[in-house]
């Protein structure tokens, strides 16, 4: 379980997995041609930019977890483009972030990471690469959020962390997550 600033970190990790809840759900109210439609953005489409965060995902993942992935994370660029699919592969990466952030205490976060690069392997430290995997998310999920103000649905609250005064706005998100707030909480209320 969790302990110190790793407690944090599992806070972040869950509040990751519930912003990328929160923006598929909004995307599965899109068409598969919404879906795939050419927008203006770094990704040409909804669906490449999802499918560029889950890649990615699984390469920082998986060297946190102490694999060797590496480059072959991306050989498919665009591995769901499917929506259920993708979905589907996004919830299950989230919840791998979840149970190696709940896995942390401060020395863990300070431990090496050796990610797999092409032709060398990076070595960052865990808490830095934590941040830097939580910043290409936002950053990226923000992406999505303005492609989709070009849809006929509206982008989803995501600049917000689940506050506990805000608790009635993400019971329902909560629910499907299958969270209870004292358990998202769980342990930094001691802090």
């Amino acid at each position: 379980m969790a302990s110190g600033a790793g407690l944090y970190f599992l806070a972040m990790a869950r509040n990751n997995a519930w912003a990328n809840h929160r923006l598929l759900k909004a995307c599965a109210r899109l068409s598969a041609d919404e879906f795939a439609a050419k927008r203006t953005s770094f990704f040409p489409s909804i669906m490449e930019t999802c499918n560029h965060i889950l890649v990615i995902d699984w390469f920082y993942v998986d060297a946190m977890e102490g694999g060797t992935l590496g480059p072959k994370a991306w050989e498919n660029e665009v591995p769901f483009p499917d929506f259920a699919g993708l979905r589907a592969a996004q919830t299950a990466v989230d919840l791998r972030l979840i149970k190696y952030c709940d896995s942390l205490d401060d020395a863990k976060l300070a431990l090496p990471v050796n990610v797999h690069r092409a032709k060398h392997i990076q070595v960052d430290r865990a808490d830095r690469l934590l941040l830097h995997v939580f910043e290409h998310q936002i950053h990226h999920r923000g992406q999505v959020h303005a492609m989709l103000a070009g849809t006929n649905v509206p982008p989803p609250q995501l600049d917000e962390f689940f506050s506990e005064g805000d608790a009635r706005f993400h019971a329902e998100d909560f629910a499907e997550l299958g969270w209870r707030e004292e358990d998202v909480w769980h342990g930094l209320e001691r802090r």
